[in-house]
């Protein structure tokens, strides 16, 4: 089991752990819905030091991330960043990813901590050209500070003005009293924040340094279970439940981020698909019976006809109902079909509807 570089500071702090993704991580400190909330009305702290960073640099760099990635990312532009995924060579997905730009010959990806071996494996069997590749994952730490006060809480800390970092764009500057640091206008909780990668030697003292300066905000650390609810609220994919190596990443609703503009991993079979259309779709649904979704159970329709299942599902604390994600059958994905969710003998109603299923007021 791996540890992240401030496992112990997590325990002292009172969090409940457990392995995830080969490493011990805090999945809660007080409650999900607490934590949830926090992130939600105010400012918190996820540690995903577990994550992987690969760094590409070399003049053949851009052109090996556009042969494995599914997304443009000849598009970028210095300090920006952008959501990609991996194709595998049997129409699934290998993984999903963050493609940032530093300059035209170095690049950095950003990967599942679940998938680094798997992905570091799968990029080098591309690197045909001597691309320069180096897997700094165990020597960063990456803090995901989330909540609409993010800014207010983390700009005495930097020089940087954080208000005129664009969504999906990086400045790599002082934080804390460290240089170079990366601070990212990215997230996975539809909140708004950053994320801050940083040097595991100056982790504890940045982490402390965040804590010390949103103290008056109500800042508190956050877990595991609550990026899953907050993520789950957005529609936003999680890789192992909502794409695997087996689902199609155009029915998991990821054309807008497959260019056939040029040809990476498998882009004719995907592009064939595409032409001939998908069986089956991913599709967000609210419950309308009372019942929590969970992953794998069987949806259905309303005769009772087995038309998928479940692959995230959650009690949603913002909105007070059971949300999930799910793949079913075309003839079933459109919004405002009902749909049936089999809870154990149970047939509970349910409908297709539209994400993002929160929506900021």
């Amino acid at each position: 089991m791996k540890k992240v570089a401030l496992n112990d500071l997590h325990e002292g702090l009172g969090a409940k752990m457990t392995p995830f993704a080969g490493y011990n991580m805090p999945v809660r400190y007080s409650s999900d819905i607490e934590e949830h909330n926090t992130v939600r009305d105010g400012v918190g702290v996820f540690d995903v030091s577990h994550m992987g960073e690969f760094v590409l640099e070399g003049p053949d760099a851009l052109d090996l991330i556009q042969r494995v990635t599914s997304n443009d990312a000849s598009k970028l532009v210095d300090g920006q960043a952008q959501y990609s995924y991996f194709p595998n060579e049997t129409g699934g997905v290998v993984d999903d990813l963050l493609v940032y730009r530093f300059n035209a010959e170095k690049y950095m990806l950003v990967v599942n901590a679940s998938n680094i071996e798997k992905d570091w494996n799968w990029v080098t069997k591309f690197n045909t050209k001597g691309v320069k590749m180096m897997n700094v994952s165990d020597d960063y730490s990456l803090f995901a500070v989330q909540g609409p006060k993010a800014i207010e809480a983390l700009q005495s800390l930097t020089e940087v003005n954080l208000s005129e970092i664009k969504y999906y764009n990086f400045v790599v500057g002082p934080f804390a009293g460290v240089p170079n640091v990366i601070i990212s206008a990215t997230g996975y909780t539809g909140a708004g924040g950053f994320e801050i990668y940083l040097h595991n030697d100056h982790a504890e003292s940045v982490w402390n340094q965040i804590f010390e300066a949103g103290k008056d905000l109500g800042i508190k650390p956050i877990g595991l279970g609550a990026r899953d609810t907050l993520r789950l609220e957005m529609g936003y994919c999680l890789y192992g439940n909502d794409i695997t190596d087996e689902t199609s990443p155009l029915a998991a609703g990821l054309g807008w981020v497959t260019k056939f503009t040029k040809e990476f991993t498998n882009s004719a079979a995907l592009l064939a698909e595409k032409e001939a259309g998908v069986k089956t779709k991913l599709v967000a649904f609210k419950m309308i019976d009372k019942g929590i979704p969970r992953s794998h159970y069987e949806l259905l329709d309303t005769n009772e006809n087995v038309i998928g299942e479940v692959t995230s599902g959650t009690m949603s604390p913002c909105l007070g109902y059971g949300i999930g994600l799910g793949y079913v059958t075309k003839e079933h994905s459109k919004s405002g079909t009902e749909i049936l969710v089999a809870v154990r003998k149970r047939r509970l109603k349910a409908e297709v509807v539209k994400l993002p299923f929160y929506k900021k007021d």
